[in-house]
C-alpha cells in the first residue's frame, strides 16, 4: 500500500468528521421532540416537520452534491456545505419558535446533503486506486456509527442541557473542520464540466423528492391514501420522477448523471445499496422503538445498548478494507456473508418478549455489526471501483442519494408493517378474551377489579379498570408479537436478496489490469 503522508491523514480525519456531523444529525433530535414541543408550544404534527424538512432538503442537495462539486469546486463547494451546515446549527438551537426552528433545520439539511457525498468522492482520490476498499472501510466507519451515536448523544445532552446543545454541539466540530478544510483539501485533479444550471431538472428534482420524503415520513400516520394530500403528493412524486428521468438522459450536461447506470455493476450496487439503506435504519429504528415502548428504556439506554454493534461494525471496517486488496478474496462473496450474518441478527431477534435484556441484544447485536462491516465495504467498492475519477462525485451522489431513500422507505415500512400486524394480533387475541374463559375470568380476578369486597368498593368501577388492565395486556402481547413479525419480515426479504448477488461481474485481475491500476494511482 502507498503510504499516505500527514497532510492526506489530516484530510482522511476531516472529511470523516464533517460527514459524522451530517450523520449524526440525522438521528440526534429525534430523542429530543417531546422538550421541543413543549419549549415551543406545538403539536406533534408540527415537530414533526423538523424531521422531514431536514431529510428532505438532505436527500435532494445529495443528490445534486455531484453537479455543486462540479461547478463550485469541490473544496469549495465543501467548504460552503460546512459553513451553511455550522451556521444553520447556530440558528437552530436560538431558534423561539416552531416555524423558525423549521426553516433553519431545512437550511442545515442543504448544508449536511453536500458533506457526504463530497467526503467520500475526497476519501476515495485521497487513496491509490488499489487501496479503494481502505477508503470505503474509513468511510463507512462514519456511515454505520453515526446512526447510531445520534440519539446516544442527543439524549445525554437532553437530560444533561437541553435540547438547544444537540445543535450547538455542531459548532466547534464546524469551525475546525472547516479550518482544515480551507488548509489541507486539494482540488480535485480531474473535473467534469459542469453546464448551466437546468432549472427545469431542477424543480423536477426537488419536486420528485421532496413529494416522496414527506409520502414516506408521514404516510403511515396519515393513514397512507386515505388523506388527500398524500394521495396527491404521491401522483406529483411520481409523474415528476418520470419526466426528470427523462430529461436527464436528454440533455447533454444533466444536473444528475443517470448515464453513469449504463455501468452494470454501479447499477446493481446502488440498488443493493437501496437494500442495505433499508436494512441499516430500519433496524436502528425498530429496536429503539421497542425498548423504549415495551421495555421502558431510556433513549440514553437505548443508545449504549446498540453501540457495542456500532464498535463492532467500526472495527470491522478496516480488516474487511485489508482483505480486498487479497485477489483471491471475492468482494461478492463478501457481500454475501454480510447479507448471511444480517439475516441470523434478525432471527435472533424474532423471539424477543418481555423478558428479554440487555444481554439477550448484546450478541445479536455484534452480529449485526460484523455483518454490517463485510456488506458496506465490498459493495460500496465493488460499484464505484469502475468509475472513472471525474465521475467520482456523481457516482457517490447518486449511490448515497439512494441509500438514504432505502432508509426512507425501510422506516416507511416497518411503521407500515408494524400498524398492520398489530391490529391482526390485538384482534385475533382479543376473540380469545372471554368471561366464560376460565383463564380470563381467572386474569380479571387476579386484577383486583371484578369482585371487591372492602367498604365503600365501587364494584362497576373495579369492573372497568379490571376490563381495561386485560385489554393492556392483550396489547403488549400482541405488539411483541408484531415486533417478532417484523424482524423475521426484514430477515426474509434480505434472505430473497442474496441471489441476485450473482449478477455481479468482477474479474480477477490480470498483469495488465494491475499496470493499469499503477498508471491511474500516478495519475491521481
Amino acid at each position: 500500500m502507498k503510504k499516505l503522508g500527514f497532510d492526506k491523514w489530516i484530510v482522511v480525519i476531516t472529511v470523516v468528521t464533517a460527514s459524522l456531523l451530517q450523520l449524526i444529525d440525522t438521528s440526534i433530535v429525534n430523542v429530543t421532540l417531546t422538550q421541543m414541543m413543549g419549549n415551543l408550544g406545538c403539536t406533534l404534527a408540527d415537530i414533526s416537520w423538523v424531521v422531514t424538512g431536514y431529510t428532505t432538503s438532505n436527500v435532494i442537495m445529495i443528490t445534486l452534491s455531484g453537479w455543486m462539486s462540479s461547478k463550485m469546486g469541490r473544496k469549495n463547494y465543501f467548504i460552503a456545505s460546512i459553513v451553511l451546515f455550522t451556521v444553520a446549527s447556530i440558528f437552530c438551537g436560538t431558534s423561539t419558535t416552531i416555524t423558525q426552528l423549521i426553516i433553519f433545520r431545512i437550511i442545515q439539511g442543504i448544508g449536511g446533503g453536500g458533506l457526504l457525498s463530497t467526503a467520500q468522492s475526497i476519501l476515495i482520490t485521497t487513496f491509490p486506486r488499489e487501496d479503494i476498499g481502505m477508503a470505503n472501510a474509513i468511510f463507512g466507519i462514519g456511515v454505520i456509527v453515526g446512526p447510531t451515536i445520534g440519539p446516544t448523544l442527543g439524549g445525554y445532552l437532553t437530560d444533561h442541557l437541553s435540547w438547544h446543545w444537540v445543535f450547538f454541539v455542531n459548532v466547534p466540530v464546524g469551525i475546525v473542520a472547516t479550518v482544515l478544510s480551507m488548509l489541507y483539501i486539494t482540488e480535485a485533479e480531474h473535473k467534469v464540466k459542469a453546464g448551466k444550471m437546468d432549472w427545469l431538472a431542477l424543480a423536477l428534482l426537488v419536486t420528485f423528492i421532496g413529494c416522496l420524503q414527506v409520502v414516506l415520513e408521514k404516510g403511515e400516520s396519515e393513514d397512507w391514501f386515505e388523506t388527500r394530500y398524500i394521495t396527491v403528493l404521491t401522483i406529483l412524486s411520481i409523474a415528476s420522477g418520470i419526466v426528470f428521468v427523462w430529461r436527464e438522459l436528454w440533455v447533454k450536461h444533466p444536473i444528475v448523471d443517470l448515464r453513469l447506470f449504463k455501468e452494470k455493476n454501479f447499477a446493481l450496487g446502488s440498488f443493493f445499496g437501496f437494500i442495505q439503506g433499508i436494512g441499516l435504519y430500519a433496524s436502528v429504528f425498530i429496536i429503539p422503538v421497542f425498548c423504549q415502548s415495551m421495555l421502558g428504556y431510556t433513549a440514553q439506554d437505548t443508545g449504549w445498548l446498540l453501540m457495542p454493534g456500532s464498535l463492532a461494525a467500526g472495527i470491522m471496517m478496516p480488516f474487511v478494507g485489508a482483505m480486498l486488496r487479497n485477489d483471491k478474496i471475492s468482494p461478492v462473496a463478501l457481500t454475501g456473508l454480510g447479507f448471511s450474518l444480517f439475516i441470523v441478527f434478525m432471527w435472533l431477534l424474532s423471539g424477543i418478549n418481555q423478558n428479554t435484556t440487555a444481554t439477550d441484544f448484546f450478541w445479536p447485536l455484534i452480529i449485526r455489526g460484523i455483518g454490517m462491516g463485510l456488506l458496506f465495504i465490498p459493495l460500496t467498492t465493488i460499484t464505484v471501483n469502475k468509475l472513472h475519477n471525474r465521475d467520482m462525485p456523481q457516482g457517490t451522489a447518486l449511490s448515497n442519494m439512494l441509500r438514504q431513500l432505502g432508509g426512507s422507505f425501510g422506516i416507511a415500512l416497518m411503521t407500515t408493517a408494524v400498524s398492520i400486524r398489530s391490529l391482526f394480533h390485538f384482534s385475533r387475541l382479543g376473540e380469545r378474551q372471554s368471561i366464560y374463559n376460565p383463564l380470563t375470568y381467572n386474569r380479571l380476578h387476579a386484577f383486583g377489579g371484578l369482585f371487591g369486597t372492602a367498604p365503600g368498593t365501587d364494584v362497576v368501577n373495579n369492573s372497568t379498570k379490571a376490563v381495561a388492565a386485560l385489554r393492556g395486556e392483550v396489547y403488549k402481547q400482541a405488539m411483541i408479537l408484531t415486533y417478532n413479525d417484523v424482524f423475521l419480515i426484514v430477515g426474509v426479504f434480505f434472505a430473497l436478496c442474496i441471489p441476485l448477488l450473482l449478477l455481479f461481474r468482477v474479474k480477477k485481475k490480470s498483469k495488465k489490469d494491475s499496470s493499469h491500476e499503477m498508471e491511474m494511482a500516478i495519475e491521481m
